[in-house]
Formats: C-alpha cells, sequence, structure tokens
C-alpha cells in the first residue's frame, strides 16, 4: 500500500522558482498573441515570424542538458541567479530588437537561459522537500507554467494590440527582475560538494543506460506530442470546424489554461502516493477526451467543454512525470531536470510537426486530435512497459532480500546445531571422567 503524501508546508523558494516559471512560460508562450504586429512592424511574413517559435523550442531542446552539464559543479543557487538575468536581457533585447535577425538571436539565448533555469530550478525544488512531497514541489513549477497560459499570455497578447509588442517583452523582463530579486531573496545558498560527494559528469551521465529512464523520457515526450498535436492548431479548429468566432478564440485558450490548473493542483495532490496510477489515468482519459474531440470538433460546445477537460487531463500527469524522471535518476538531479526539460519540448515540437502533416494531406483539422489521441495511446503502452519493469526489479530485491534472510537463518541454525553437539559431547567426556 503506497505511503501517504507528505503534507508539511512547502518552503517560500518552491513558490518564488514557480513564480520565475510564471516569467518564462509567458515568454515562451506569448508569441502566438503578438505574432501579426510583430510580422507587421518587422515587414516579414507570418511563417517567418513562426519560425521565432521553433527557436524557442529548439534553443530549449539543447540548452537544458548542455547548460545542466557545464554548470555542474557550480552552486545551484549562483546558477539560476545568472540564468535569470540573462533570460532578462533576453527579454530587454528582444523589446529593443531593430531587426527580425536580432530578435531571432535574442529568442535562442532566452531559450537557452530558459532551459538552463528550469533543469537547475527542477533539482533544486526537489531537493528543499521530502521524497513523498517531490510531486507537489513540482506541481508548484508546473502550475508556474500553468498560470502563464491563463495570465500571462493573453495579458502579452493585451500589451501587444494596444501597446505595441515590444511592450509585450518589457512586462516579461519586469516579471523576470521579480523573479531574480526572489531568488536571491528565497533560496537558500549551497555550497559545491566536495571529495567523494562532488559532482560528476561521468556519473550523472551513467543514469542513461537505465531503461527506466528512457520508458519515463519517453513517456513524457509523446504526452507533450499528444496535447501540442491539437493545441497548435486549435485555433483554426475552433473557427474552421466549431464554426466559432475569432473572438472566442482567447476565451478558449483561457479556459484550457485552468484546465492545465485544476489539473496540475490534482496530479500535485495524489501523485506522490499513488504515481503510475495517475501516470495511467490521466494520460489514458487524454487520449479518450482527444478522440471524442475528433469525433465532435463541429460542435462549439463540445469543442469548448473538450479543451477545458483536455487542459485538466494533461496536465494532471506533469508533475507524475517529473516525479518519476527524479526518482529513476536519483542519483542525478541535474541531468534528470534538464533531461525531462528536454523531453518536453521534443514533444513540443514533434506534436504539432505532426498535425501539420496530416493537415497537410487533406484530413482536415480534426485529424490534429485523432494525431494527439494515437501519441497518448503511445504513451499509455509505454508507460505500461515502465510499470512492468518497475514491479518486477521491485520484486527481484524482495526475493533477494528474502532469500539473503533464510541463508542467514540456516547458518544460525547450523552454527546452534554444531555448538548443542559440541556441548553434549564435553558432557558425555565429563560423566566417563566420573
Amino acid at each position: 500500500m503506497p505511503a501517504p503524501p507528505d503534507r508539511t508546508r512547502l518552503p517560500l523558494a518552491v513558490y518564488v522558482l514557480g513564480l520565475s516559471v510564471f516569467a518564462l512560460g509567458t515568454s515562451e508562450f506569448m508569441l502566438s498573441g503578438i505574432l501579426q504586429p510583430l510580422a507587421r512592424d518587422l515587414r516579414v511574413s507570418i511563417p517567418q515570424a513562426g519560425l521565432l517559435v521553433s527557436a524557442f523550442a529548439i534553443g530549449m531542446v539543447v540548452g537544458a542538458p548542455v547548460l545542466a552539464a557545464a554548470t555542474l559543479r557550480l552552486p545551484r543557487r549562483t546558477t539560476l541567479i545568472a540564468l535569470l538575468a540573462l533570460f532578462g536581457l533576453g527579454q530587454v533585447a528582444s523589446a529593443l530588437a531593430p531587426s527580425y535577425g536580432v530578435l531571432f538571436v535574442a529568442r535562442v539565448l532566452s531559450a537557452l537561459a530558459c532551459a538552463g533555469f528550469w533543469a537547475v530550478g527542477a533539482a533544486v525544488a526537489v531537493s528543499l522537500v521530502p521524497v513523498t512531497a517531490r510531486a507537489r514541489a513540482m506541481a508548484v513549477m508546473v502550475g508556474g507554467l500553468s498560470i502563464a497560459n491563463i495570465a500571462g499570455v493573453p495579458a502579452g497578447a493585451l500589451l501587444g494590440e494596444h501597446a505595441g509588442w515590444r511592450a509585450a517583452f518589457w512586462a516579461v523582463a519586469g516579471l523576470a527582475a521579480l523573479g531574480l530579486l526572489g531568488v536571491i531573496a528565497a533560496v537558500p545558498h549551497t555550497a559545491v560538494p566536495t571529495g567523494e560527494d562532488r559532482p560528476q559528469l561521468r556519473r550523472e551521465l551513467a543514469i542513461y543506460k537505465d531503461k527506466q529512464v528512457w520508458l519515463a523520457l519517453s513517456a513524457t515526450a509523446l504526452n507533450a506530442a499528444a496535447v501540442f498535436a491539437l493545441f497548435s492548431y486549435l485555433s483554426p479548429l475552433l473557427t474552421g470546424t466549431a464554426g466559432l468566432a475569432e473572438s472566442w478564440v482567447p476565451t478558449v485558450l483561457a479556459l484550457f489554461g485552468v484546465g492545465a490548473l485544476i489539473g496540475t493542483f490534482i496530479g500535485g495532490r495524489i501523485a506522490d502516493a499513488h504515481l503510475f496510477g495517475t501516470l495511467f489515468v490521466g494520460i489514458a482519459a487524454s487520449a479518450l477526451v482527444l478522440a471524442v474531440l475528433a469525433l465532435t470538433a463541429q460542435s462549439p460546445a463540445a469543442a469548448v467543454a473538450l479543451s477545458l477537460l483536455l487542459g485538466v487531463t494533461a496536465f494532471t500527469t506533469a508533475p507524475a512525470l517529473n516525479a518519476r524522471m527524479f526518482n529513476v535518476a536519483n542519483a542525478a538531479p541535474t541531468l534528470a531536470g534538464a533531461t525531462t526539460t528536454a523531453a518536453f519540448n521534443i514533444g513540443n515540437t514533434i506534436g504539432p510537426w505532426l498535425g501539420g502533416l496530416t493537415i497537410g494531406a487533406g484530413w482536415g483539422y480534426p485529424s490534429v486530435a485523432w494525431t494527439g489521441a494515437a501519441l497518448a495511446a503511445a504513451a499509455v503502452v509505454v508507460t505500461a512497459f515502465a510499470f512492468r519493469l518497475h514491479r518486477a526489479r521491485n520484486t527481484s530485491r524482495l526475493i533477494a532480500s528474502s532469500s539473503a534472510t533464510a541463508h542467514a537463518s540456516q547458518k544460525a541454525q547450523s552454527v546452534e546445531a554444531v555448538e548443542a553437539t559440541a556441548e553434549a559431547a564435553e558432557e558425555a567426556r565429563a560423566a566417563g571422567r566420573h
């Protein structure tokens, strides 16, 4: 029976990290709301402007493991401060960018800093709480991402519409400065371990020899791909298939964000005690929601309700996916966080690409929901393999432990028998002498 989740209060530093993730997430996703004014001002096409989204995702994939490895022996608090400062400077450079090329470079640098901060920040968050509260700590960080979708992205679009797209980047720079002050004030100083405990890249890289690590990463990437195969094309599906007016799109996107926040809260509450159960139920529910949406996409009411529900089911699994990675790669927490970040962003890249292929094949916008359902089903299969391997390993340990106990018991009984025989012989000799 699983142990009950730890209900100790999370430290303030975890919430500060969540606030910082809110700034990071707002910058990552708000471009969709300011794409048109940005393209007009910089005199580029919409597809060219859209490449800024891909640049950020690729920067996240590459930056997370590279920066995690490069800063492995630096104090984590110092690393967080440096990366958040670099991210803030990237936002200032984006706001002042005189050309598309400068903005592109600024977005890549911002993505690298964002990836590194997320990886190291996740490792810090789980290090500040007991093992039984890891999912709750990760739920706070993922919650910052959810709130970015609810409030940050619509606010960025509003700023872009009324004050220009550059104002949105200035606002995120302000949020980054606030997060930086919070990290300086709340995140504790940590000395770099020395001797045998010092971080070693070769030792941390050894986690990639474990099948469970690759299964955890595959499940994470597939789950993210399932969600973003649909989410990336939700706007045209709502207007072109469900028949909603364009004015409804921000509302539905906000509802998805509300669902994501609810799901993150639920996952953070139950995943510590029922990790695999949370994964199975959450991912399977996402597959079902996506399949139903594919079948009912022409109904406006169904499209709106299922968008909200998908946010709930998809983000219920997020804390569990993060906690699972830290559990199977406990010996390398920094690379565990970095690789999870990369896996999420690989999914965020693959999902829209596959969805675009189905649309390009002429199968219509509902096809992206079918694509997402298939990806989620694959994630369920991968999770089932991981669960089977997890049970097999635990059973092997139990058998080994029982065998060792039995062997020790048999050895003790043999020693007792020898001692008893020796005592009997001594008594017989004593009787003969008398």
